[in-house]
């Protein structure tokens, strides 16, 4: 648990630096094994004054389908924010191993809108060490105020899972509960992703992570072929919605089942709304149209 004020970083950490250093740091716990104890850092990360490029941000939205404007989608933040989450489980304090995390979760708040022209504080921090019936599991926070203002605009929650990695002190979780029955509904959209669509990410989010980019670096880290990036998915899904979901909202989405790419992915939204048409939630679900598995879920809520 976090109880200090977060250690300033003079510049945004370096993703591929982060990758590098966790590469090392996994040579390490081979030879020498974890460090000692289950806790998570006592303080976050934080860097200040951070500026949106605009060409990256044209890019982004072209990419997933965003509007064009000034104002950055949900999705973009989170790409924004992710290195500074990505330093905090990179610390030599840090008890889980960062390669080869699973992102089970993401949880975001869009409090008012953030535009490109406004700089940026941006912290995070670990929360929330835990069993899970597989592993371990943990949250890490972000949150996002234009400089030198006290108000959150943006919060995220990542909910990731180290697999197989069982710490000293935590309780295992009990056996897995059966999902429920998933039966894919007529879709709304279908999406043809090509072999290059975690190439594409990564050019626009910066996240270089090998399981995305070639068959080849994925295969090097276990999987059989490489996999879309879970924000790429959750952030089309969040375009697809469209502008219902106005200037404030909560964003979920729960991840069940990588996308091994190439793949077409089936997208099914549905919207509430009251008898006088506001527009409270738009739910969403995705599944491969061959198999019928889930890829993921979640929903858009207005706060």
């Amino acid at each position: 648990m976090n109880t200090g004020q977060p250690i300033i970083l003079g510049e945004m950490p370096s993703l591929s630096k982060l990758y590098v250093n966790a590469a090392a740091a996994a040579a390490r716990r081979r030879i020498l094994g974890s460090p000692a104890g289950a806790g998570l850092p006592s303080v976050g990360h934080e860097v200040r004054g951070v500026q949106a490029d605009v060409g990256n941000l044209t890019a982004y939205q072209h990419l997933i389908g965003e509007t064009a404007s000034d104002v950055l989608p949900a999705g973009f933040i989170h790409a924004l924010a992710f290195p500074v989450a990505m330093s905090v489980m990179n610390r030599d304090d840090f008890p889980l191993p960062l390669l080869g995390m699973i992102h089970l979760r993401n949880v975001v708040e869009q409090r008012s809108p953030v535009r490109f022209t406004e700089p940026l504080d941006i912290t995070a921090r670990a929360e929330a060490l835990r069993a899970h019936r597989s592993g371990t599991q943990l949250d890490l926070v972000a949150e996002v105020r234009v400089s030198g203002g006290e108000a959150v605009r943006w919060r995220g929650i990542s909910t990731y899972l180290a697999k197989g990695v069982f710490l000293p002190g935590i309780d295992k979780a009990s056996a897995s509960v059966r999902p429920e029955d998933f039966k894919a509904p007529d879709p709304t959209a279908v999406w043809q992703l090509g072999v290059d669509a975690g190439r594409a990410y990564a050019a626009v989010s910066g996240d270089f992570n090998p399981i995305h980019l070639s068959v080849l670096s994925a295969k090097a880290l276990g999987m059989r072929r490489s996999i879309a990036h879970g924000m790429y998915l959750a952030s089309r899904a969040l375009a697809d919605v469209g502008a219902a979901k106005g200037d404030s909202f909560r964003w979920d989405v729960t991840f069940e089942a990588p996308v091994f790419l190439p793949a077409p992915v089936g997208l099914d939204i549905s919207t509430v709304q009251t008898d006088g048409a506001a527009w409270l939630r738009s739910d969403y679900v995705a599944w491969n149209p061959r198999s019928g598995r889930k890829h993921f879920s979640g929903s858009v809520a207005a706060l």
